[in-house]
C-alpha cells in the first residue's frame, strides 16, 4: 500500500483499489505520539527509580529512543488509518450515495 516511507500509492498494486482519496491527515502523527508516550512514560519512571541516571543522560537517551520508536510506528499507523477508512468505507472508499 505504501510507495515510500509515508506516501500512499494512488492504487493498490494487488487489487487496483483507488487509494488516492484517503484522509489520514494528522491522525497517524497523533496516534504515534499517544502510543509512544504511553510506552515511554512508564519506562522513564522505572529507569529513574531503579538507576537514578543524570538528567542529561535520561533526556538524551529517551529522546533518541522516542525518535526511533516514532520513526518505526508512523508508517505502520498511517497504514492502519488508511486500512480502517477502507474497512469502514469512509472518505470515498465505498459506493457513492446519491
Amino acid at each position: 500500500m505504501m510507495q515510500g516511507y509515508l506516501k500512499v500509492r494512488d492504487t493498490c498494486p494487488v487489487c487496483s483499489e483507488d487509494l488516492h482519496h484517503h484522509r489520514a491527515d494528522d491522525g497517524p502523527a497523533w496516534a504515534t505520539i499517544m502510543v509512544g508516550g504511553h510506552i515511554m512514560a512508564p519506562l522513564m519512571l522505572v529507569t529513574y527509580e531503579v538507576w537514578r541516571p543524570e538528567g542529561w543522560v535520561m533526556a538524551l537517551g529517551f529522546s533518541i529512543v522516542f525518535v526511533l520508536l516514532s520513526l518505526y510506528l508512523l508508517p505502520r499507523l498511517k497504514g492502519m488509518f488508511v486500512g480502517f477508512q477502507w474497512a469502514k468505507r469512509m472518505h470515498g472508499f465505498g459506493a457513492e450515495t446519491a
